[in-house]
């Protein structure tokens, strides 16, 4: 299920990162709020289980949030969601998967991936922060599920109708979560209107 965050901050911080304009370390910082933002909203229905704790005042019955969370960057420019995620939930685990676009082809391929213990039981989000063709995006689900994972959440800045409808085909199983829906790929495979090569503008490698 496709779900769109609509939220004024949200919205107002991803402006600014499609400016040509914007340097490198406001484009980052816009990224790392609007990761923390767009988490807020995604676990919203994480599964929690009940505990009972010692408050200075009185025994207290509560709740937890019952499983671990794993990140999935798609490298390399997920990287640059990490650290606004991180912040907000400072316990999450981090997997790593290498995946590059050939840029004729536009098909991915794999050069790394690495994973914490117990994917089967975690929530595990795969983040990118563009979703153009969903080509990528799918190679990292498909390799997630392989490693046992069953509660996965594809979380995206940006996204074309294309990719949202390639990623619902091969895995209908998996919600998206978008800041936007944009209007449609280009014939290079970029998002239009978009906002660039989101890896060069993270590290400056544009």
């Amino acid at each position: 299920m496709l779900k769109v965050l609509k939220h004024p901050l949200i919205t107002h911080k991803l402006t600014q990162m499609r400016k040509k304009d914007t340097n490198t370390k406001d484009f980052r910082q816009n990224l790392d709020e609007i990761g923390g933002l767009m988490a807020y909203e995604i676990t919203r229905d994480l599964p929690v289980h009940k505990v009972t704790i010692e408050t200075p005042v009185a025994t207290c019955e509560t709740e937890e949030v019952k499983d671990d969370i794993v990140l999935v960057p798609i490298l390399r420019a997920g990287l640059g969601m990490v650290n606004g995620i991180c912040q907000l939930i400072p316990t999450v685990k981090i997997a790593h998967v290498g995946l590059y676009r050939d840029e004729e082809t536009l098909q991915p391929h794999t050069y790394f991936e690495k994973y914490p213990a117990d994917m089967e039981n975690a929530v595990v989000m795969v983040v990118d922060p563009m979703l153009a063709t969903g080509g990528s995006a799918i190679a990292a689900l498909d390799m997630v599920k392989k490693q046992g994972a069953k509660n996965i959440r594809l979380v995206c800045l940006v996204g074309a109708p294309e990719g949202v409808k390639a990623v619902e085909e091969a895995h209908p199983d998996v919600d998206i979560y978008l800041a936007s829906l944009d209007e449609k790929l280009n014939e290079k495979g970029y998002i239009v209107p978009g906002l660039g090569d989101a890896g060069d503008r993270i590290f400056g490698t544009k």
